[in-house]
């Protein structure tokens, strides 16, 4: 099996990766995200594409209240909340039927929107930006993504090499802060401190990171990686997208975090009926 399976609590409810593939939907509600900045800032607009990412097929829903974009400016404790935490309860209050994970890197943050109702914590910052925010996920016993951004990284050393050290040391700090080992995903981060050829080869090795013991989140959904290769704008990289999404889960991927839920769905459906045959009672 390419898929080794994980179980990952998630409050009442469990993740079960493995064969089947989750699709994680984006909720940016900020002003500046390199592909839908600005789109669902309105805390309607957002419950409105919750639930359209849901009606297509999204496992799960990540809101995020500050763009990572490259060049894009750090925002204040507050006005993150400012952001996330309306949307949080209306999606809370609506309810939408499926959990919700709240993308930051602040333990304030995490801590507050965990309470407003966040099964899930996912720090692009891989724990190791801020010192409190393990803590915070451990004392609400929800799981964490965390994500690979080294920016001061040895380029001339083995790419995935690097990773694993820099992962290594994630890990520890989750397991010292009391978060289990079943409540780890990580993500090995692609746009996030790597060069355009680099996002490349970690894609063509992605399955060596395995290798750590965890289950991988992918987030290749719209990035440059793909424009700059194909020369077109990020809401015209759906196709590209897909195709990364599909290689991944062929290298073992297990999440995967996009814009596009529908089309990314249906790519990885065809690749998961490729590996492991149709499901049963599909006939042809």
């Amino acid at each position: 099996m390419i898929h080794k399976p994980f179980e990952v609590p998630m409050g009442s409810d469990t993740l079960r990766l493995g064969p089947s593939p989750l699709i994680m939907g984006i909720l940016n509600v900020t002003p500046d995200s390199f592909s839908d900045g600005g789109d669902f800032v309105d805390v309607d607009a957002a419950v409105r594409q919750a639930k359209h990412h849901i009606a297509e097929g999204a496992d799960i829903i990540d809101v995020g209240g500050e763009s990572t974009r490259p060049g894009s400016e750090e925002v204040s404790v507050q006005d993150e909340l400012d952001r996330v935490m309306p949307v949080l309860d209306a999606l809370a209050a609506a309810p939408i039927g499926k959990p919700v994970s709240i993308d930051t890197y602040k333990a304030l943050v995490a801590d507050q929107a965990i309470q407003a109702g966040a099964a899930m914590v996912n720090d692009v910052w891989g724990l190791q930006r801020d010192p409190e925010i393990a803590d915070v996920v451990a004392q609400h016993g929800v799981p964490v993504v965390a994500m690979h951004w080294d920016a001061e990284r040895d380029r001339d050393l083995d790419i995935i090499s690097e990773m694993t050290r820099w992962l290594t040391r994630t890990i520890e700090i989750a397991l010292g802060a009391g978060i289990p080992q079943n409540k780890i995903v990580l993500d090995p981060g692609f746009g996030f401190g790597k060069t355009f050829r680099e996002n490349y080869i970690l894609l063509n090795r992605l399955h060596e990171l395995h290798a750590l013991g965890f289950p991988l989140l992918i987030g290749t959904s719209r990035k440059s990686m793909l424009g700059k290769l194909l020369d077109v704008p990020p809401k015209e990289r759906v196709a590209a997208t897909v195709a990364t999404s599909v290689i991944a889960y062929q290298q073992g991927g297990h999440i995967f975090r996009v814009h596009d839920v529908r089309e990314n769905r249906d790519g990885l459906r065809v690749a998961q009926a490729t590996l492991y045959g149709p499901p049963a009672g599909v006939e042809g």
